[in-house]
């Protein structure tokens, strides 16, 4: 363990795995305690083109007694080495080792009884079919899903007959980049340097993005599928999104609108992912719903901590009477990383 790249109170814990094609591979857990233990726990899970500094999550989460723990999943942030393509993955499973890893850390080590796996965008469509693939097992007591990635959002003539092309042609040529880009818009709408508020680190985080490869989108829509036929999920799963979305170039419509993916395909299969879920639409929420503006992470703060109490049996009630008391605090202040 050392001081992660955030600061005091952050740890950081390198986890090395099995090498693939191009070598070595590794993750990185961070680590963030609560004042007091209470055996309580969330493990965060990034999005693509993504890592972990939202460190105001981490304080909402150790405030009401869980320890936070955020992992960098291989290849990304933290974890990305030299060697390696940025963000790549040829099946999501891949990165079920450094979860299992994670939580046995969390559990074994740490000695946590009550985990809270906590996924955004990508991380929370591999957090549903991690859980969904241990389920029975009790190493997982609750989901909390931010804007997950459910399909990709295309036209419907696109998701039809172009991605099935794609995931073809990315079992013949995983590596052949595609004209394809994620676009500035939300970028421009979450990073200090254009119109948002949040510094981070732009080599991990790139305005635009990484480039796009045939395998990596056929990875996710081989995921996707398996997400859309429906999961098992054995526990409370709470899923966050947006009122709307928003495409098109950044404009004032996307501080208030998710500006990645489509909000009507995270609802349609949220609800068939278990037989306990929550889905709740947060009016305002960025892609990110956690780098909204600080009514409306005030807003998704007080959504969880309800959600908590009534599926975990947190009660949260003397941290939310503080949070009253400070409103600056509620709202939380922007990271800086």
């Amino acid at each position: 363990m050392e001081t992660d790249v955030l600061g005091s109170p952050f740890q950081a814990r390198r986890i090395d795995l099995p090498p693939d094609e191009e070598g070595d591979v590794v993750a990185t857990l961070v680590t963030a305690r609560a004042a007091t233990p209470t055996g309580r726990a969330v493990l965060y899970l990034h999005g693509f083109v993504d890592y972990f500094f939202q460190v105001h999550l981490a304080e909402f989460f150790t405030g009401r007694g869980y320890d936070f723990y955020a992992l960098d999943l291989r290849k990304y942030g933290r974890s990305l080495l030299t060697h390696q393509t940025p963000n790549y993955i040829g099946d999501v499973s891949d990165y079920y080792p450094e979860i299992d890893e994670a939580i046995r850390i969390i559990r074994e080590e740490d000695g946590h009884d009550t985990v809270l796996v906590n996924g955004h965008s990508t991380g929370a469509l591999i957090a549903a079919l991690w859980a969904d693939r241990v389920r029975g097992r009790g190493l997982v007591q609750g989901l909390f899903l931010n804007s997950p990635f459910f399909e990709f959002n295309e036209p419907w003539v696109v998701r039809t007959f172009l991605t099935p092309i794609i995931t073809q042609l990315g079992a013949r040529t995983p590596k052949r980049k595609l004209p394809q880009e994620l676009g500035t818009t939300y970028g421009k709408s979450i990073h200090l340097s254009e119109h948002g508020e949040w510094e981070y680190d732009l080599a991990w985080k790139p305005l635009n993005g990484y480039p796009i490869y045939a395998g990596w989108v056929r990875a996710i829509h081989l995921a996707h599928r398996k997400a859309q036929r429906g999961l098992s999920i054995d526990v409370p799963i709470l899923v966050g999104v947006s009122g709307r979305s928003y495409r098109g170039k950044f404009a004032e419509a996307a501080h208030h609108a998710d500006s990645v993916l489509n909000v009507a395909h995270m609802i349609r299969y949220a609800s068939g992912l278990g037989r306990d879920v929550t889905v709740v639409r947060i009016e305002g929420g960025k892609h990110d719903l956690a780098l909204s503006a600080p009514p409306v992470r005030a807003k998704l703060f007080g959504v969880v901590d309800r959600w908590l109490s009534a599926t975990l049996g947190v009660d949260t009630s003397a941290a939310r009477s503080a949070e009253a008391a400070s409103p600056t605090e509620a709202a939380a202040s922007p990271t800086e990383a």
